[in-house]
């Protein structure tokens, strides 16, 4: 577990942007959060079912870097005071308690646009017959953190918060909120890896019941 965290650290820090020119500020707030700690278990799932899917190579790097980055945007967002308003995640001050509630803003901003950007580098490493693959991986990253995934899970946890909920809907929440970024990560590594339609279906199914 510790290797596998070690080289999800320098595949990030192979990716994120550098600290500089006038936007440094946001971009510092960016890095700094991303690189706060954490399991990866995100990254870690698409590489793992990539590599037992047969995939070999550097494609799957960029997406690894992508799916981390859209998690750490929905903390920073989620600790924010209109939302959760923690002052500390992982033992350390939170993006907007470092770096101000604006920046935070502009750090989760800039992180969710940035992953997509980084996402698309894939392509600059695909052989031909892999570019389908890409592509289709590229929409899994932007369907399942979106509205009808992540964010929808998040708006209703927000929308509910000190109200009661049905069996349905708290199960709605984590389905969404938790479980469709865990889908994403390993559909991404199936896909990438050239799995058949029902493998990719198989690995959605086991994410979900592991995101619930």
């Amino acid at each position: 577990m510790n290797e596998r965290v070690e080289q999800i650290e320098q595949i990030l820090d192979q990716y994120l942007p550098p600290k500089e020119g006038l936007q440094k500020t946001v971009l510092t707030a960016m890095n700094t959060t991303v690189k706060a700690g954490g399991k990866r278990l995100r990254p870690m799932l698409i590489n793992e079912t990539y590599k037992m899917f047969g995939g070999e190579g550097d494609i799957v790097k960029p997406f690894m870097a992508a799916i981390e980055m859209i998690h750490t945007y929905s903390l920073i967002h989620d600790d924010l005071p209109a939302l959760d308003n923690d002052d500390y995640r992982r033992g350390q001050k939170t993006c907007h308690i470092v770096y101000g509630e604006d920046m935070a803003i502009l750090a989760g901003d800039a992180l969710l646009n940035y992953a997509y950007e980084v996402a698309t580098k894939a392509f600059d490493l695909a052989e031909t017959d892999q570019m389908m693959n890409v592509v289709e991986a590229v929409k899994i990253l932007a369907r399942k953190p979106g509205i009808y995934g992540m964010i929808g899970g998040q708006s209703v946890d927000v929308e509910y918060t000190d109200r009661p909920v049905t069996k349905s809907q708290l199960e709605f929440i984590y389905e969404l909120k938790t479980a469709a970024l865990l889908e994403a990560a390993m559909m991404i590594g199936a896909v990438i890896a050239g799995a058949d339609d029902n493998q990719v279906k198989a690995a959605e199914q086991i994410a979900h019941h592991v995101g619930m």
